[in-house]
């Protein structure tokens, strides 16, 4: 277990000028030097306009605090995120236009690379005092956005991220008086053959705490 602080994440501008990205992790690929294999961040929307193009990507994106978005998509498709929670799986080469509903607002995005694997990003709402179970993973990430939390008896402050590997982890919220809620992301390695593409497609609704979840679809080199 590893537990990085808000010290380690990096703040940096859109470069259209339409907001802000705080990345809290990100994965370098084993074969491709300057490229991610996953990447874990929320970002801060000021207003509308294009989707980066990310080539061999593929993205989950989920709607945090705001009245929303509409993203049109280059193939005909329009996907809605107007309620917080909702999350949509998209590829990263396709032409997205953004339409804030409202004002501002934050969103949750995970990326991986094609080739390397897959995972999910979900929100959980464990009541004050009780345990979030995580289902195993190659990889978990546990963003703690807001409130009290412990695990194994250590205390794990608010703000953090949470890194498990291999492991089937699980966190309990401490205090009556915590509030808030926590991204996870979590990664698996399967088979490549086996590894399915996301479509732009309405998942599952988050109750009140996220996780990402990940396991590597690429194969292991021999020694």
């Amino acid at each position: 277990m590893r537990v990085l602080s808000r010290q380690s994440f990096q703040d940096m501008p859109w470069a259209n000028g339409g907001g802000r990205t705080c990345e809290l992790f990100r994965l370098p690929h084993p074969d491709r030097r300057d490229a991610f294999a996953l990447r874990l961040s929320i970002a801060e929307v000021a207003e509308g306009g294009p989707f980066s193009h990310f080539a061999g990507v593929d993205r989950l994106l989920g709607l945090l605090e705001g009245e929303g978005m509409e993203l049109s998509l280059a193939d005909g498709r329009r996907l809605t995120l107007d309620a917080p929670g909702q999350v949509v799986a998209f590829t990263g080469e396709i032409g997205i236009q953004c339409r804030l509903l409202g004002g501002p607002l934050r969103d949750c995005n995970l990326m991986l690379a094609r080739d390397w694997g897959r995972g999910d990003l979900e929100r959980l709402s464990p009541a004050d005092g009780e345990t979030a179970r995580l289902e195993a993973a190659d990889l978990v990430l546990l963003y703690l956005q807001r409130g009290e939390w412990s695990r194994d008896g250590e205390d794990l402050p608010s703000g953090s991220l949470l890194l498990l590997e291999n492991e089937a982890p699980a966190c309990a919220r401490r205090a009556a008086r915590s509030r808030g809620w926590p991204p996870r992301a979590a990664f698996r390695r399967d088979a490549a053959a086996g590894m399915k593409k996301p479509d732009a497609r309405p998942a599952r609704f988050w109750p009140r705490n996220v996780t990402a979840r990940a396991r590597s679809t690429a194969r292991r080199r021999a020694p």
